[in-house]
């Protein structure tokens, strides 16, 4: 006998949605909240762990840990994506069940523009779990309608979960080569805010962009008021007609924010996407990838070569 969780109608759902869900049978919440800190070396990720204990979060909520249980401890990068196995015992141990007669309904949010929840349902999507969706405004939106939050903290049930991998929906370093060679016809969308795009702002190695991309910033995805997405003809506006026929790769520092666009051109049919995973962040660190910063297009050749502090920016 199957048990499936509330049904699912998109990629997303809407407060009134959770609202109207909340306590069914088979359904997870996820607080996938990362949120910016500063130190000594500069500006960092920490983990949300801390406000979805004292802040409180979404009745029924588990923490969800992008640092560690869903990204690969070893990995080059931060936040680099886990192995099938690691994903797999860490969305089980959510009480997330998959592949063996029961279906799980995954809702996730985070306290920001909602790039932390998609990346994490990008992770889904990506080792074959497709009941899961971003809660449209996230936090932000649940709490300005009055809804209630609370600091009690569930136990989840371990349940038994099968990861099946979708190589297709991630690049790597050297598809990305060859599309700037040319010798791949792909779209490069990045998700970072301008200043980082042009070269102006940023704490990696080297600053600026992959040749050849298209700047669309995840924030500018959401009305900034209520964080939710902004209506698709809007979407459809700010990413133009010219990705509909094409593979479209989006990357930001981390593949965090690259996540947001990603799930927006989800959102709008496109159903050749990929994201780039190591994204600026291993781009950036190869002296001999190229990069563009128009910000400093009068400076010396060699700008963009200075050594600064990599940070853990998304």
């Amino acid at each position: 006998m199957t048990f499936s969780g509330p049904l699912l109608t998109s990629q997303t759902v809407s407060t009134q949605w959770l609202a109207d869900h909340l306590g069914s049978d088979n359904l997870v919440i996820l607080d996938a909240s990362v949120l910016p800190a500063t130190s000594d070396q500069g500006p960092r990720m920490i983990s949300g762990l801390e406000g979805y204990i004292t802040d409180g979060h979404i009745p029924g909520a588990v923490f969800a840990d992008l640092f560690r249980a869903f990204s690969d401890p070893k990995g080059d990068h931060p936040f680099t994506k886990p192995s099938a196995e690691q994903f797999a015992v860490s969305a089980g141990a959510l009480g997330i069940s998959s592949g063996n007669g029961t279906d799980t309904t995954v809702v996730i949010y985070d306290t920001s523009v909602g790039q932390w929840a998609a990346r994490l349902w990008w992770l889904f999507r990506s080792f074959g779990f497709d009941t899961a969706a971003v809660l449209d405004g996230g936090l932000t939106k649940w709490t300005a309608e009055e809804r209630e939050v609370t600091t009690t903290q569930l136990e989840p049930e371990p349940a038994t979960f099968s990861a099946v991998e979708r190589p297709e929906l991630w690049v790597s370093k050297e598809h990305v080569e060859r599309v700037t060679a040319g010798e791949i016809d792909a779209a490069l969308v990045c998700g970072l805010p301008p200043k980082e795009f042009d070269g102006s702002a940023g704490n990696r190695v080297r600053a600026g962009h992959i040749p050849g991309s298209i700047s669309i910033p995840a924030g500018r995805l959401v009305n900034r008021e209520t964080n939710a997405f902004l209506p698709a003809e809007k979407l459809s506006q700010i990413f133009g007609p010219d990705l509909s026929e094409r593979q479209v790769i989006t990357y930001c520092g981390a593949g965090i924010a690259a996540a947001a666009d990603a799930l927006a051109l989800t959102l709008l049919g496109h159903n050749n996407v990929a994201i780039y995973d190591g994204s600026l962040n291993e781009w950036a660190s190869d002296a001999t990838a190229p990069l563009f910063a128009p910000a400093h297009a009068n400076l010396p050749a060699d700008v963009n070569t200075l050594a600064v502090a990599v940070t853990q920016t998304a």
